[in-house]
């Protein structure tokens, strides 16, 4: 089963550990290393910032999106990652 960062979405495939650091120095379950370190977020924003930071990458993994297109896939994701959801 793939993972995702419950933040910035990336897949974080077992064999490529990617997850991010508790303030302890244990591997965070939820969030890459990207998005959390020291444990904390490396990065405070909004979503929709988040979004902004994202959507270059996508597009490069995805050259078929128009970067609108990326920032919406991008949005409708979000919502359902645990950083995100406002429910």
């Amino acid at each position: 089963m793939e993972t995702y960062c419950q933040s910035c979405g990336m897949p974080m495939q077992q064999e490529q550990d990617l997850r991010g650091i508790n303030a302890d120095g244990s591997k965070n379950e939820d969030y890459c290393v990207y998005c959390f370190e020291n444990g904390k977020f490396t990065c405070e924003c909004t979503m929709e910032e988040m979004a902004d930071q994202c959507v270059q990458f996508m597009v490069e993994e995805h050259p078929e999106l128009k970067p609108d297109q990326a920032r919406q896939t991008l949005e409708d994701q979000f919502k359902t990652l645990k950083r995100w959801r406002t429910t």
